[in-house]
């Protein structure tokens, strides 16, 4: 039981570390971005990525806030599994 628990989450994030990979190389080709699926992934992404705009400006054409989004995710996918193990073993 906690094995899949702890697997359904570890995809979840892993889905959207990819969908926010896959929304920041669109952002090279405009004409992907305008799409259906760039739209959606927008919809999705700028959100949480928009977080991180706030408190750290491009320099020069580099955007560094989609880096630190997706080393704090996967931080904040490592807090989950360890607060959902703690949980199982105070239960157990």
């Amino acid at each position: 039981m906690l094995l899949s628990i702890i697997n359904v989450i570890s995809i979840a994030f892993s889905i959207y570390s990819f969908m926010l990979i896959i929304y920041i190389l669109m952002s090279w080709v405009p004409a992907a971005k305008e799409s259906g699926f760039g739209r959606l992934l927008a919809k999705a992404c700028e959100p949480y990525l928009g977080f991180f705009r706030k408190f750290i400006p491009p320099i020069g054409m580099i955007d560094f806030s989609p880096i630190i989004g997706i080393l704090l995710l996967s931080f904040i996918e490592n807090g989950v599994k360890i607060v959902i193990y703690n949980i199982f073993n105070l239960i157990a």
